[in-house]
């Protein structure tokens, strides 16, 4: 790794942070972040050294507070600013004398409402010293094993009935990196994954990307160990030479999901004023991400059912996709999807359809069940029934990803299905991805369950399908590059471990 890229270590696992704007008021930034590391720090999770900075107090929750960065003794690895813009210049100078590594801004003010003269102040002088800088506007960095928590938001909020509720969840700790240049949608993300229980490994915030941006940050996760995926939402890329070279290198090792915001002129228009994002033509982006091998989201629920696929699943070896269901019509679904996303959801082998006749020969599939593709068990679906299909469909060696349409209201169906199919599936190096309608306490059950599983699990077949088309468009990629065989073995390895 680079020095320059090795540098950023310094955001995820500081040996010492200053947080300057730290403050007693509990409802300021600069309280929250100061008092997430603290409370890390406490539970011996964050093992760096932790120094409060603000003149105007003493002591902030027990720890002595300095009023500049250069009255703290000894070296200095982060400082994270919360403090208004127009003093952020004076604080870099000081974190130049201090000779900081990296420094995170998160104060507002900057190039983002056309103030460029104070941001390009600052530039100059984390340049001349050799600090790399996050920001500014941003959200800065969460690592869910480091204890570097610099997310502004309480995790718990006082309803006004006097009821306390998790408000701001922290995740657990995982495969998936998101990487983002906007924080309110970062920490939306998070939530989101929390709250479906999806780990994750780093998130970081670029803001206005004065310095640190997505070609860098990008590189720095190839060598991240912790991550296997990549999450990355972006209104504009600047270093379009730097990040092309990066990007290639990086997907042939790691996915990445983009989801590219500002693709209508209105939408562009929004960006600009969001962060100082100047967005250039959307088909240029598809480009670059086809070229990359990037695999584009249209919409945040996309973004995460595809990082979440391809954090589960191995990728596929081919477009050709099987579909087991236990109803018609949300098979038929699954199909539309899947051929309106460019696979292929063609009649199974003459051999493959021998074998779900013998089954029917046997009274182990019903007679009338039909297994042209989709197989569909009908209602009268047990949990057999399931284990026999998929088992089949992974012997086919002309069905690359299969998908699972198991609903829970079919009555002869019990719930070891989903374990019957995960130990199927655990002998075959194939994709699968089930579904299971609706979002009752059944239904979120059955799909928590096959997570737990490694079976990546959705709520309506469109989801299914735009699972399945990750994981075949990502092994394609990898089959085109010669190194989908060698992805595929380091994934079993990482799966095996866990």
């Amino acid at each position: 790794m680079e020095p320059a890229i090795k540098q950023l270590d310094a955001f995820f696992k500081p040996k010492s942070v200053a947080v300057v704007g730290a403050t007693k008021r509990i409802n300021k930034a600069g309280h929250v972040i100061f008092k997430n590391f603290v409370e890390n720090k406490r539970r011996g999770v964050f093992e760096g050294e932790v120094f409060p900075v603000n003149p105007n107090e003493d002591s902030i929750l027990g720890f002595t507070c300095y009023p500049t960065l250069t009255k703290i003794p000894g070296k200095l690895e982060l400082v994270v600013i919360v403090v208004p813009a127009n003093i952020v210049p004076k604080i870099m100078e000081d974190a130049a004398s201090k000779k900081v590594k990296v420094a995170v801004i998160i104060s507002s003010g900057f190039s983002e409402i056309g103030n460029h003269t104070l941001e390009n102040k600052i530039v100059a002088t984390t340049k001349k010293a050799g600090i790399r800088v996050l920001g500014p506007n941003c959200l800065g960095v969460y690592d869910t094993r480091t204890g570097v928590d610099m997310l502004f938001l309480p995790e718990t909020k006082i309803l006004t009935t006097g009821d306390e509720v998790v408000a701001t969840p922290r995740p657990l700790k995982g495969d998936i990196a998101i990487a983002t240049q906007s924080g309110a949608f970062g920490v939306s993300a998070l939530d989101y994954l929390t709250g479906r229980q999806i780990g994750v490994s780093k998130f970081v915030s670029f803001g206005n990307k004065c310095d640190v941006d997505e070609a860098e940050m990008l590189h720095y996760l190839l060598y991240d160990d912790e991550t296997k995926v990549i999450l990355l939402y972006v209104e504009d890329i600047k270093s379009g030479r730097e990040f092309i070279k990066v990007a290639q290198r990086v997907t042939k090792k790691k996915p990445i999901v983009a989801l590219k915001a500002g693709r209508t002129e209105a939408g562009a228009r929004a960006a600009a004023s969001h962060t100082g994002a100047m967005a250039g033509s959307d088909k240029i982006y598809d480009a670059v991400f086809a070229q990359t091998g990037i695999l584009r989201a249209k919409d945040m629920e996309e973004f995460f059912d595809a990082g979440k696929a391809l954090a589960m699943q191995p990728p596929a070896n081919g477009d050709n996709v099987g579909i087991i269901t236990d109803a018609g019509g949300p098979g038929i679904m699954a199909v539309d999807e899947c051929e309106l996303k460019g696979l292929t959801v063609k009649r199974f082998s003459e051999s493959t359809i021998q074998k779900f006749e013998r089954l029917k020969e046997e009274g182990k599939l019903p007679k009338f069940a039909t297994n042209s593709n989709p197989v569909d068990v009908t209602g009268s679906a047990t949990s057999e029934m399931f284990e026999y299909a998929t088992e089949i469909l992974f012997q086919d060696p002309e069905i690359h990803g299969i998908i699972l349409l198991g609903l829970h209201h079919t009555p002869a169906l019990q719930e070891d299905y989903i374990d019957k199919v995960a130990k199927v599936a655990s002998k075959y190096n194939k994709p699968i991805v089930a579904c299971d309608i609706g979002e009752t306490e059944m239904a979120l059950h059955t799909r928590f369950r096959f997570d737990k599983l490694g079976i990546p699990a959705y709520s309506s077949p469109e989801d299914a399908a735009r699972a399945i088309n990750a994981l075949v468009k990502y092994g394609l990629y990898l089959k085109k590059n010669g190194c989908l065989q060698d992805y595929v073995k380091s994934f079993l390895k990482n799966k095996q471990k866990t």
